[in-house]
């Protein structure tokens, strides 16, 4: 079909250039181009790396500067902070995990969850970005990992030497131990 024959109806035509674009980068670097690609985002805790699909990840930002201290939480749950009006869990997920506080220097990011019934914001040392997988990367063995997260790990992609785990966010906020942040009263 031509782009001149979609001129009318916009939402057509932008769908036929996405189309006609991967099938252009695809045989420029000699892949079909009908093959399915999965996209996530890339983040690394402590010196390994991980990917969470793009659709749990709804915005990455800095760390925000003021975060509210909640009495009683477990020291993981960093306390509470305002971003752009609304009121976000902060964790630091690398201290859930058991694997020692994030550093909060300039490449520590949150990523905002996309969960609408837990607004959570999780700390992360760095996020790389996208991570752009062919279906056939994916293995649903997943790696073992230096941190404790194999609860939260949904296999792998594995291109070439690189390895990424495939961190399930859902089951993060799914689990009983990530729900219960409050510390355990003393007798």
């Amino acid at each position: 079909m031509s782009l001149q024959a979609l001129i009318g109806r916009p939402y057509e035509l932008l769908v036929e250039l996405e189309r006609r674009a991967k099938a252009a980068i695809g045989a420029r670097q000699g892949d079909d181009a009908s093959t399915d690609e999965w996209v996530g985002i890339g983040f690394r805790l402590g010196t390994e790396q991980f990917v969470a699909g793009r659709g749990e990840v709804r915005e990455v930002l800095p760390v925000p500067e003021q975060i509210t201290r909640i009495p009683g939480a477990k020291p993981w749950l960093r306390g509470i902070a305002n971003v752009r009006g609304q009121l976000l869990t902060v964790a630091d997920l690398r201290s859930f995990l058991g694997a020692g506080r994030a550093q909060l220097d300039r490449h520590a990011r949150i990523l905002l969850v996309a969960s609408r019934e837990v607004p959570t914001a999780l700390i992360v040392d760095e996020v790389s970005g996208f991570r752009r997988f062919r279906e056939t990367d994916y293995s649903e063995q997943p790696p073992a990992t230096v941190i404790r997260c194999e609860h939260y790990l949904k296999g792998a992609f594995r291109r070439g030497t690189d390895v990424w785990p495939r961190f399930s966010l859902p089951a993060l906020l799914e689990d009983e131990q990530f729900q219960n942040a409050g510390e355990t009263a003393r007798a």
